[in-house]
């Protein structure tokens, strides 16, 4: 697939899911203003990922206009499991390049599950997303955002509640009707 069209398909993602469900409050003013970077590691060989990943990392720390990246990798990571060992390897890397208190990582996969879940669980749905993505946040960006959110340790809570009400079958048909490219 068109590296273009994994893009258009990540940020329709965003923006009818993430956004529209307001799974991450803080997401809106970002997608608003165009401060989110979309890049697609098309390679499936686990060190040109990771080279992809510091090459975001370094690029964030140089331009400070981009508030966070999407790292999305669509081969090599289909399987849930590879993917959690590359999350491990992407978070090891940025402790041993010293980015450490510089940036995080949360993740989000198509088949994402829990760890106390069934992966029939509607609550999946709050991590899943069209592909594997390694999204880069500035640590600093997201405790100012953490300050100006009451209760911010309730929004996972609220988010889960809410995909249960809906169902899974309500997400799986959004991220269905996304990656379809339908509207």
């Amino acid at each position: 697939m068109e590296q273009q069209a994994i893009i258009d398909q990540t940020q329709r993602w965003v923006q009818e899911v993430v956004v529209k469900y307001n799974f991450c409050p803080f997401a809106r003013p970002e997608v608003d203003a165009k401060r989110i970077r979309y890049c697609v590691v098309a390679e499936q060989d686990r060190q040109t990922q990771l080279e992809a990943l510091n090459h975001e990392l370094l690029n964030l720390q140089q331009n400070e206009a981009i508030a966070t990246t999407l790292l999305i990798i669509p081969k090599g990571v289909e399987g849930f499991y590879d993917f959690l060992d590359l999350v491990d390897q992407a978070n090891e890397h940025i402790t041993m390049q010293g980015f450490d208190g510089e940036f995080q990582l949360a993740h989000f996969h198509p088949d994402y599950c829990f760890a106390d879940a069934k992966q029939s669980d509607p609550e999946n749905y709050t991590n899943r997303s069209p592909y594997p993505v390694l999204h880069l946040l500035r640590e600093a960006m997201m405790e100012e955002a953490l300050e100006q959110f009451e209760h911010p340790e309730k929004i996972p809570e609220r988010n889960i509640e809410y995909c249960r009400r809906r169902g899974a079958e309500y997400f799986a048909q959004q991220l269905a009707t996304i990656t379809a490219g339908k509207r």
